[in-house]
């Protein structure tokens, strides 16, 4: 079972949130288990998405218990790591393809992550981090159908 990761922040534009949704519906359409930071903005849409497209949602989350860091409620599989930002370590090695959708400096520290850590990224609508960076793994798209075009190339080709 592959495991995507949506990235972004807690707080977020309405085309933001539509696209993070749109993404988790067809993450959970294709049978792929959702991982994310479990809170609010990019994280909460991608996890209503794919909660209501029947999927498994996994929210890896900053505090040990929730009342340190209450779940969104559409994570079936709330993880307390009591590491704050360094659950990001967390978040990108568990998951096979990681789509960043917009975001800020927790967001660009994932995707450097994962740079480092070799996992694909792709960018929807998020940091540009491809204008000063060149790296095989990194990739941009434009839609939610590009987006899922190239993570099934990426899954094709490489997981």
């Amino acid at each position: 079972m592959k495991i995507i990761s949506v990235m972004g922040g807690s707080v977020c534009s309405k085309k933001e949130y539509e696209l993070a949704y749109q993404i988790g519906k067809v993450i959970a359409k294709e049978g792929f288990v959702l991982l994310c930071g479990g809170g609010s903005g990019v994280m909460e849409a991608a996890a209503k998405g794919a909660y209501e497209g029947g999927g498994i949602t996994l929210g890896i989350l900053p505090g040990s218990n929730k009342g340190e860091s209450p779940p969104n409620p559409y994570i079936k599989i709330p993880v307390f790591t009591g590491m704050s930002d360094g659950r990001n370590s967390i978040n990108v090695k568990s998951s096979d393809v990681i789509i960043a959708i917009g975001g800020g400096p927790g967001t660009l520290s994932e995707i450097a992550l994962a740079l480092k850590n070799n996992k694909p990224v792709i960018l929807l609508e998020s940091l540009r981090v491809d204008e000063i960076i060149e790296n095989p793994n990194l990739y941009k798209a434009s839609s939610v159908e590009e987006a899922f075009e190239i993570l099934k190339k990426i899954i094709k080709s490489r997981l």
